[in-house]
């Protein structure tokens, strides 16, 4: 999907969490404005608090602003998310998001 189609998701069901993360994360990966990632990324932890993939792009935006102290508990909620066995999948994106935690100062 195009960063439209997401726009159009979120403009049609706010609380939608797919539409959130699929923006979101489409916004990192076209080099958009990371603000507003974490805008949505966030409404997406929100509405989804176990969905790990959500928790490792709000991480990625929130380290592209140079805001090491909020990724950081940010990769922890995702971490703890998959080896909790709390969430539906994720476990392949816990050794990146603890490679992003060792190299926050």
């Amino acid at each position: 999907m195009d960063i439209d189609a997401f726009r159009q998701m979120v403009a049609k069901n706010p609380k939608g969490f797919l539409g959130r993360y699929g923006l979101g994360n489409k916004i990192i990966q076209e080099g958009g404005n990371l603000e507003e990632a974490v805008e949505h990324l966030r409404v997406a932890v929100q509405l989804d608090p176990v969905h790990v993939a959500s928790h490792l792009a709000l991480g990625r935006a929130l380290i592209g602003l140079g805001r090491p102290e909020e990724a950081r508990p940010v990769l922890k909620a995702g971490i703890d998310a998959s080896t909790s066995g709390r969430a539906n999948g994720g476990r392949d994106l816990v050794p990146e998001m603890q490679m992003m935690l060792q190299g926050l100062h």
